[in-house]
C-alpha cells in the first residue's frame, strides 16, 4: 500500500464512530441504591446485578454500587440519601415508596429509579405515569389495586369471612391508598375492613396481640412492616394472614398476590441503563408489573386448620408445601 492511500484509509477510520463502543456503558459510574429494609432485600441484589450484567455492566469494571439501607428505622432514610447524593451518584434506585419520597427530597437532579414505589402518583412522587415531569421515573407498584385483589382471594379461601383486618405502616405515604384500596375491595366482597395505622414497626407485636382479641376471619398486611414478624405473629394467634410480597409466603404468611420480582427487577435495570446512558427520567414513562403471582403456604393452611380450595390451587403460581 503506498503513503497516500495509507493516509486515507487511517484518515477515513478516525472519521468513522466507532459504533461498538457507543453502545457500552460508560465506565466510572455509581449506581446509589436507597433500600426499606423488608422481606426479600437480598433477592432484589441478586436480581437487579443479574439483569444489569445482562446489560453490559460489571461491577468493578465499569459499574460501582453504593448499597444504603435503612436497617429497619425509616428515620435514617433522609440521611441516607442525602449522604448517596453527597457521593455524586450517577442515578439512585430507591426500593419501596419511603425510599422513593426520601430520595426525591433529597434531590431534585440526581435522577431516580423506583424500584418500585407504590402508586408514585398518588403519593407526589411523579406528575403522571406517562409524563413523570420531573427526575423521578421507573416502576410502579400497583399495590393498592393488588390489595384489593387479595380480598376477593380471601373470600375465595374462606366464603365465610365477614370481616378482616388491615395493618398499615402510617409513616409510609403509601398507607393511604393501600388502606383505601382494601375498603373498597371489602364493599365490593361485602366484607367490612378494619384499619390499623402503626406508627413504628414496634406496635406489631401489640396490634397482634389487639387483633387476637378482636378476632377478624383474616388480616392483610402492608408490605413495608416487619412482614417476617407478621407472618409468625399471624400462626401464633391464629390467624389466616395475606400481603402484596411473595416472600411473605416463604415466611409462613398464608397467601400472597403480587407483582413477579423478575419482571420488576429487568424493568428497573431498564430504566437505569437507559438513564446512564443519557436518558432523562421526564421522558421516561413510568411502567406498571405486567406479571402477577399468586403463592399460597399449603403447610400453614394445615397449621390453621384450613383447607386450600381446589380452584385457588389451581389458579396459584407458586405453593409452598
Amino acid at each position: 500500500m503506498d503513503r497516500r492511500r495509507f493516509l486515507q484509509t487511517v484518515s477515513a477510520s478516525l472519521l468513522t464512530p466507532p459504533l461498538a463502543v457507543e453502545a457500552q456503558p460508560a465506565k466510572g459510574q455509581t449506581i446509589g441504591i436507597l433500600m426499606v429494609q423488608s422481606l426479600g432485600v437480598e433477592q432484589f441484589r441478586r436480581q437487579f446485578r443479574e439483569a444489569l450484567r445482562r446489560r453490559g455492566y460489571v461491577e468493578a469494571q465499569n459499574i460501582r454500587f453504593e448499597f444504603r439501607s435503612d436497617e429497619g428505622d425509616r428515620n435514617r432514610l433522609p440521611e441516607l440519601a442525602a449522604e448517596l447524593v453527597r457521593l455524586k451518584v450517577d442515578v439512585i434506585v430507591a426500593r419501596l415508596t419511603p425510599a422513593g419520597t426520601a430520595a426525591k427530597q433529597a434531590t431534585h437532579v440526581i435522577p431516580i429509579v423506583c424500584a418500585p414505589c407504590g402508586n408514585p402518583v398518588e403519593t407526589g412522587l411523579v406528575a403522571s405515569l406517562a409524563r413523570p415531569g420531573g427526575n423521578v421515573t421507573g416502576v410502579a407498584s400497583v399495590g393498592s389495586e393488588l390489595a384489593r385483589k387479595t380480598i376477593h382471594f380471601i373470600r375465595d379461601m374462606l366464603p365465610s369471612a365477614r370481616r378482616v383486618a388491615a395493618l398499615a405502616n402510617a409513616p409510609d405515604p403509601f398507607s393511604t391508598p393501600f388502606a383505601e384500596s382494601i375498603r373498597l375491595g371489602g364493599k365490593d366482597a361485602g366484607i367490612a375492613i378494619d384499619v390499623m395505622m402503626l406508627q413504628s414497626p414496634q406496635e406489631v407485636d401489640a396490634a397482634f396481640a389487639a387483633l387476637q382479641r378482636a378476632r377478624p376471619d383474616a388480616v392483610i398486611v402492608q408490605p413495608t412492616l416487619d412482614l417476617k414478624s407478621c407472618a409468625t405473629l399471624a400462626l401464633k394467634y391464629r390467624l389466616p394472614a395475606a400481603s402484596i410480597f411473595t416472600e411473605f409466603v416463604e415466611e409462613g404468611g398464608l397467601m400472597s398476590y403480587a407483582a413477579s420480582d423478575a419482571d420488576v427487577y429487568d424493568s428497573v435495570a431498564s430504566f437505569t441503563d437507559k438513564i446512564l446512558k443519557g436518558a432523562k427520567p421526564a421522558d421516561l414513562p413510568v411502567v406498571q408489573p405486567t406479571k402477577y403471582e399468586l403463592a399460597l403456604n399449603r403447610k400453614t393452611a394445615k397449621a390453621l386448620g384450613l383447607t386450600i380450595p381446589r380452584s385457588l390451587l389451581l389458579r396459584a403460581d407458586r405453593v409452598v408445601e
